[in-house]
């Protein structure tokens, strides 16, 4: 990747009719760091991403995206949505899930599902990122919480993104399955760009350098600078941070 911006976000305010979101928000983001999005509910973390994202175009400001615009950047950029619907009925399996991140990439066929050598190449390595490879033709259905969460990531890394926007990407998913994907994370950054968007302070306190505190406008705060008083300001409430340690096998502790 070059030196390039990952971010640049220049004096945007954004407003759905007369109900004014986001303010006057400046912030830029460099290749490789690791980041997290976090306020209340209502604050505006949506709608910047969607920003982020083109799907959504400023009132005023501009947003850049690897030094373009964020629709034509988009090809560049991996998502994962907080929600995703499916049938449970509908045996899919987690390589038909992965290999929906190429859609769109190749012209027609793509678009229509056509998918190649490459792709299936593609999706399996992706796959194998997470830590899902072994569970590429298991139902996605009869995949724990954590375990789909993980293909879903895959489904985003599928078209090898510069930047990774993950939603509330512990969601859901048990302890275990959380101290995994943390590691994940932690193995991706060394790739590409990455921000997520929780409620997990625990994501802040053991994962990211920086956070994106948003709440009508944004404040950058790197991570040693993260207080209780920070979030009792940002979400109007206590909010108890919980730091997460390594724990040593049995046997090699302090003493």
């Amino acid at each position: 990747m070059s030196d390039e911006l990952v971010i640049d976000v220049c004096g945007v305010s954004f407003a759905y009719g007369a109900v004014s979101v986001l303010e006057d928000v400046s912030f830029q983001v460099a290749a490789n760091e690791l980041l997290c999005i976090v306020g209340p509910n209502g604050g505006g973390k949506t709608t910047l991403v969607k920003l982020i994202l083109g799907l959504l175009r400023p009132n005023r400001g501009r947003v850049r995206v690897l030094g373009q615009s964020p629709e034509d950047a988009r090809v560049r950029v991996g998502y994962m949505p907080q929600h995703v619907g499916h049938d449970p009925q509908f045996p899919v399996t987690a390589m038909d899930i992965v290999l929906m991140g190429r859609l769109g990439r190749g012209g027609l066929w793509k678009t229509l599902g056509w998918y190649n050598r490459g792709d299936r190449r593609a999706a399996f390595d992706a796959l194998d990122m997470v830590d899902m490879a072994a569970a590429a033709r298991q139902t996605y259905s009869t995949l724990s919480g954590g375990q789909r969460q993980r293909v879903l990531i895959a489904r985003a890394l599928c078209g090898s993104p510069e930047l990774l926007l993950l939603d509330e990407p512990t969601a859901n998913v048990d302890a275990l399955g959380e101290s995994r994907l943390l590691d994940i994370l932690k193995r991706l950054r060394r790739q590409m760009t990455v921000i997520t968007v929780s409620h997990d302070l625990g994501l802040v306190s053991n994962l990211v350098e920086r956070v994106i505190c948003v709440n009508r406008r944004v404040v950058i705060h790197p991570t040693s600078d993260i207080t209780g008083q920070i979030f009792e300001d940002l979400y109007g409430t206590q909010r108890r941070m919980v730091e997460h340690r390594e724990i040593a096998p049995r046997g090699q502790g302090n003493g």
